[in-house]
């Protein structure tokens, strides 16, 4: 089948903007942005959707076009970004950052404090992680949630207090368990009831009284692809609420809260649940939230023990493509907000504090990822109805190497060619990488300039969240750096990698 002209993305649910960059489904997999998949809208509005000026979604809030078509970010331009830190690079927008995290914690404070209760916001350290990230982080009022020993060490190193950070992991190694004692960490998430001994045990041998939350999985299930919904029964995080061993048993979730309150060694904070990630409809959470709230209720009936805090998890949407709504933190607040100050009212117990873990919803947006353009091919493809069509591959200088999303779980990007304007007419492109994979995909479908050429310098919106994070050396390729830029001035946050980099760790 040849591309569409018009339409809406199959499993989006929006209506991709109509213009000569508009792209096909939405930003995270199950929608038609696949190998395979058809573009829609070849539009008339020239070789771009970026217009002269502000951008708008998916691109931070500091990106704007001239005249000239080229583009810049917080006041530096793309040319200049290029000369003077080489691409590709990661870009990140540190106003647009600490927007978005003034955003979700004023929202939360706001509509919990209307009902009676207090919110903290953690950042989720997962997405990324650097020193400055971290120091926004903190400027901004939120916490840090990290998830590993090295996350833990990078928010140390940056000033974060040991007691405004939280340690997640299914399979923490004691000398990550100790290093959280050593420094203070105010929350720990254990994940199993195996965990709860080896904290408890580790804490006895040193002294201390460790400070735990249970993570459970209520069967909500939200988000994206399966390997980010992560309260479902089938997979490695948490404790089920429902499931019991057999009849007459505790539900494992129960079960470790027993368990905690038997061992000295440990102070049972509360409770925690993460449904996902990429999660664009609200009602997830407020599902998730009332079933660790009857929770946390037997466990009061019980035992006498009403917990004082729940985390409510993160995991909350943006928008990847063009034409795309991300959540808006204060009308999820609100509804968050009402839906547990009911839940409480109907169980009969007062509200606990609650926390939450925004990552990819506060640096997701403020970060793009900048390329220089290498070969250009066309490929001559055959549709599904036998009727021939044409799709140019665009290659760029980086790859899955520096963004392994669109190959693990399909998803979906938008990108442009931001160095100048272009009135061409636009053609459907496929933008790859250089690795030695057929699989090396940036992004899956784009209507492009149809002279785009080696040389130009492309961006990708939106790769704030889980780029640099989750980025690796296949095939040799060093990483890039991560470069931030804030009033018409660049710095490098995390430096490129060099081969003498990667050579160093080969002792041969």
């Amino acid at each position: 089948m040849a591309p569409a002209a018009g339409g809406t993305s199959e499993g989006s649910g929006t209506t991709p903007v109509v213009g000569a960059a508009a792209t096909t489904a939405a930003g995270e997999p199950g929608a038609t942005g696949g190998p395979g998949a058809t573009a829609v809208v070849a539009g008339q509005l020239g070789s771009t959707a970026l217009p002269v000026g502000s951008a708008g979604e998916p691109w931070s809030s500091g990106v704007r076009r001239g005249n000239d078509g080229a583009v810049e970010v917080a006041g530096v331009g793309v040319a200049e970004l290029a000369a003077d830190h080489g691409t590709p690079s990661y870009v990140l927008d540190e106003a647009d950052f600490r927007a978005r995290a003034r955003a979700y914690r004023t929202a939360f404070e706001a509509a919990f404090a209307a009902v009676g209760t207090g919110v903290d916001v953690y950042y989720a350290g997962k997405a990324l992680l650097t020193m400055a990230v971290a120091r926004w982080a903190r400027e901004e009022g939120l916490r840090v949630d990290t998830a590993s020993g090295g996350e833990l060490a990078v928010a140390l190193r940056a000033g974060v207090p040991g007691e405004a950070i939280g340690l997640h992991g299914n399979n923490k190694s004691d000398a990550e368990i100790a290093h959280a004692f050593d420094h203070g960490v105010g929350r720990i998430i254990v994940d199993s009831l195996a965990e709860i001994d080896r904290v408890a045990d580790l804490a006895a041998e040193r002294g201390v009284v460790a400070p735990v939350m249970v993570r459970v999985t209520t069967g909500v299930h939200a988000g994206g692809h399966e390997y980010i919904s992560t309260a479902h029964e089938d997979q490695k995080f948490g404790l089920s609420v429902n499931v019991a061993a057999g009849p007459g048993t505790d539900s494992p979730a129960m079960a470790a809260l027993l368990r905690i309150l038997e061992r000295p060694s440990l102070r049972l904070l509360g409770i925690h649940s993460h449904i996902g990630s990429q999660i664009l409809d609200p009602d997830g959470f407020e599902a998730a939230a009332r079933a660790v709230l009857e929770l946390r209720a037997e466990l009061a009936t019980r035992t006498g023990v009403l917990v004082g805090e729940v985390d409510l998890g993160g995991g909350y949407g943006i928008a990847y493509l063009p034409g795309e709504v991300a959540l808006d933190p204060e009308r999820v607040a609100q509804d968050i907000a009402s839906s547990v100050a009911e839940a409480a009212a109907n169980l009969g117990t007062p509200l606990p504090r609650f926390s939450i873990e925004p990552g990819r919803a506060i640096v997701g947006p403020a970060g793009m990822t900048l390329y220089t353009v290498g070969t250009v091919k066309p490929v001559t493809v055959g549709g599904d109805d036998g009727e021939p069509f044409t799709r140019l591959y665009v290659s760029v200088d980086g790859g899955m190497s520096d963004n392994i999303r669109p190959a693990l779980y399909g998803a979906d990007y938008h990108a442009e060619v931001v160095g100048r304007s272009s009135v061409a007419e636009p053609v459907l492109a496929r933008v790859v990488g250089k690795h030695c994979e057929s699989g090396d995909i940036v992004v899956h479908q784009v209507m492009l300039p149809g002279d785009v050429r080696a040389g130009d310098l492309l961006a990708v919106a939106a790769t704030g969240a889980y780029g640099r994070s989750m980025a690796s050396n296949y095939n040799m390729l060093p990483r890039p750096p991560v470069v931030g830029v804030r009033d018409g001035a660049s710095r490098v946050l995390v430096r490129r990698e060099t081969e003498d980099d990667l050579l160093r760790l080969d002792q041969g």
